[in-house]
């Protein structure tokens, strides 16, 4: 009986803590992104003369991971978001898109 007590209490130690490592990386943007803020990217890009990256099978739907040969950029200066700083933009097939930075992850576009 001790055997099996312990066997149980083992277990659900065990599987309680690969719960708490799984949800430590799960990310979850909540920020809310505006149709001005993704003219100030077009707007900004081309200021910057930053590349559309084009390729008629990529679609960058939210959630997507993007491909290590896209290249990601720091949100412009003046565009204020919370946490800032965890986002970059990118320009696919002429959209901009917002990308969790660690994950690559896309977590906002604008058609």
């Amino acid at each position: 009986m001790r055997t099996s007590l312990l066997s149980v209490v083992t277990l659900s130690v065990l599987l309680a803590g690969a719960g708490l490592a799984s949800a430590q990386t799960t990310t979850t943007s909540t920020t809310i992104w505006t149709t001005d803020q993704g003219h100030q990217i077009r707007e900004y890009s081309t200021t910057q003369k930053n590349n559309s990256f084009s390729d008629p099978a990529l679609k960058p739907d939210v959630g997507a991971e993007l491909p290590g040969t896209v290249t990601l950029y720091p949100l412009p200066q003046t565009m204020t978001v919370p946490d800032a700083d965890h986002y970059s933009y990118s320009i696919i097939n002429d959209h901009p898109v917002v990308v969790e930075r660690t994950t690559r992850k896309v977590v906002h576009t604008w058609e």
